[in-house]
């Protein structure tokens, strides 16, 4: 069957278009047929006024347009469309996403952050992962941070947390929620012994690129602070420049940067997998356990 997931971020919106079928043995295999991705910030606005603007809203509803003639394009058996962190901090979020399937015919949930996390699990990332060891799942958003603590084959613990790139951008994050961010970390990690990373998102998934490692390959917390420091000295022209970074790119990798680095300092944590996967994986997978 022929599936497709969108992903209405703060930073960009997301269409995710697979093939999957069942092979011998229950093994299920994901084809990808298309990806598009389209630099929305929603957030930037959002973040700041507390709305979004007709400007964005007709970006937005000619982006869904242009996804439902792919999907239909493609065939698509089914979808879900899934909006996150801007969408559901903005005062007029909910009345978009009405004109939206109005006016594109698209279906679009506003999801909560501790639902947001549950997709993400969906990706069962971890069934991959040894079982006697804990891993601490990262997913940096535009404005959300989600962690999901795996610890012996269960999951700890599932959290989301209002610190993303382009609310850092922003100057939208204060010192009290970094400090809670800090606490409960070293918290809920405390004694865990040796814990991995696991990282999703835009962001990691480019330095994981610039590093040139395998995807199978677990990357260093002092290989990650170095891209940070190197990063962080240089302006948005010239990182776009010495590291072919696109410009809605190389504004908020430091930030993303500033994130992975903390939570890994304060879990204690040296290294990080970078799987590659995020919510609109996670959304396929659900589609797929619904319609099977």
């Amino acid at each position: 069957m022929i599936l497709a997931a969108i992903d209405i971020g703060s930073n960009a919106t997301r269409l995710l278009i697979m093939q999957v079928e069942q092979y011998q043995g229950g093994q299920i295999d994901y084809t990808k047929l298309n990806f598009l991705r389209i630099p929305l910030r929603l957030g930037t606005e959002v973040f700041t006024s507390g709305y979004i603007s007709e400007v964005k809203t007709r970006a937005l509803t000619n982006t869904m347009k242009i996804y439902a003639s792919l999907m239909k394009l493609y065939k698509v058996t089914g979808y879900r469309a899934c909006a996150t962190s801007a969408m559901r901090d903005a005062k007029n979020g909910a009345e978009i996403a009405s004109a939206l399937k109005k006016d594109s015919g698209i279906d679009i949930q506003i999801i909560s952050g501790s639902e947001e996390a549950d997709i993400i699990y969906q990706t069962h990332i971890a069934d991959n992962m040894n079982p006697a060891r804990s891993y601490l799942y990262i997913d940096v958003g535009g404005g959300s941070t989600e962690l999901i603590l795996f610890s012996k084959g269960k999951i700890t613990f599932k959290e989301s947390f209002n610190i993303g790139t382009l609310r850092l951008l922003n100057h939208g994050v204060s010192d009290k929620q970094w400090k809670s961010l800090k606490s409960f970390i070293k918290m809920q990690t405390k004694g865990l012994g040796d814990l991995k990373a696991i990282g999703s998102g835009g962001n990691i998934n480019k330095i994981q690129s610039l590093s040139k490692l395998k995807e199978e390959k677990l990357m260093s917390s002092e290989l990650l602070n170095t891209y940070y420091e190197e990063l962080r000295n240089l302006s948005t022209p010239e990182r776009m420049h010495f590291y072919h970074l696109r410009r809605d790119r190389a504004d908020v990798i430091v930030p993303a940067l500033r994130i992975y680095t903390s939570v890994l300092r304060w879990a204690d944590i040296s290294e990080i997998y970078i799987p590659k996967i995020g919510l609109a994986d996670g959304l396929i997978r659900m589609l797929f356990s619904e319609q099977k």
